[in-house]
């Protein structure tokens, strides 16, 4: 196969766009992870509950998909924080098994639930502005594309700035670097910490509304982009939070890299393969670890 600059050119610009929503879907995981230490193996099917919300709301509601987010962002916030108190926090002392093997169950329980409910049909939905592309150059970006590139972004740099500036953000980071020391200075660690979670889950909102019109939902859309948070929350280090930002670029620089050269399931050897070099050379991540 022959290679030239063009060919390269379109998998990166595309890996580009990707690249930023995957940042944006993990770091709701690094988030849980920076502020309380769980692994919650079940955020992929939160991510596919605000994917079928979505959906819904195009299909039956007639709401344009980008606006879907002032709904979804909330649902998934309120689902998320009733997970959270009903299983999640019982369990925050139990050593870490116990946690890992309870968002697992939850993971399975829920994939299987919108099994029963939904069936395993793969769905989509088109939006106006599909059709339309911006040329680059050799480059060409879908308007979908580019938007969900810009809305991630701006979506990142929002949460970023609640974190670092506001008094909620501040209570967050304080629960997450010493809770002892935070309940000391007044704040309420409980709500904290299901605030947190709550934020987490509603992030996969806004990436939902962003997702949908250049992907699909079904009951297992979960597993993959699940398997892709945890790739891109460990390449960038537990718990940091520009770390998970590199880390979704990468991936989804990495992704469209490996579908231009190698065929089919292939392509993920390039994803997997930079995955298992950083956990043998740095396995920390590639950045030093920052609190949330």
């Amino acid at each position: 196969m022959t290679f030239s600059r063009d060919v390269i050119l379109q998998p990166l610009a595309s890996g580009l766009m990707v690249g930023a929503v995957f940042a944006l879907i993990s770091i709701g995981l690094t988030l849980i992870w920076g502020v309380m230490k769980i692994i919650n193996f079940a955020q992929g099917e939160f991510l596919m509950i605000g994917l079928y919300l979505t959906y819904f709301l195009v299909v039956r509601g007639h709401i344009n998909p980008y606006l879907t987010m002032l709904i979804t962002a909330p649902a998934l916030f309120l689902i998320g924080a009733a997970i959270f108190r009903v299983t999640i926090r019982p369990i925050l002392q139990d050593p870490a098994m116990n946690q890992i093997m309870l968002t697992l169950g939850l993971s399975l329980m829920l994939q299987n639930l919108a099994l029963a409910i939904f069936s395993a049909d793969v769905l989509r939905i088109q939006v106006p502005g599909q059709s339309v592309y911006l040329n680059l150059g050799p480059v060409v970006l879908s308007l979908p594309e580019i938007i969900a590139f810009v809305g991630s972004i701006v979506a990142t740099l929002v949460l970023y700035f609640y974190l670092q500036r506001t008094d909620m953000g501040r209570s967050v980071r304080a629960a997450s670097q010493s809770p002892t020391a935070a309940t000391l200075m007044g704040i309420d660690v409980r709500f904290t910490y299901l605030f947190a979670f709550g934020i987490g889950s509603a992030t996969l909102g806004v990436a939902s509304a962003l997702l949908l019109p250049t992907y699909y939902v079904s009951p297992t859309v979960g597993l993959f982009l699940g398997l892709i948070m945890f790739v891109v929350v460990v390449l960038g280090g537990m718990g940091n939070f520009l770390g998970a930002f590199v880390g979704g670029i990468i991936i989804g620089l990495t992704e469209n890299l490996g579908a231009a050269v190698l065929p089919g399931s292939l392509s993920r050897v390039f994803t997997f393969g930079i995955f298992i070099l950083v956990l043998l050379i740095k396995p920390q991540g590639i950045l030093s670890r920052r609190r949330s």
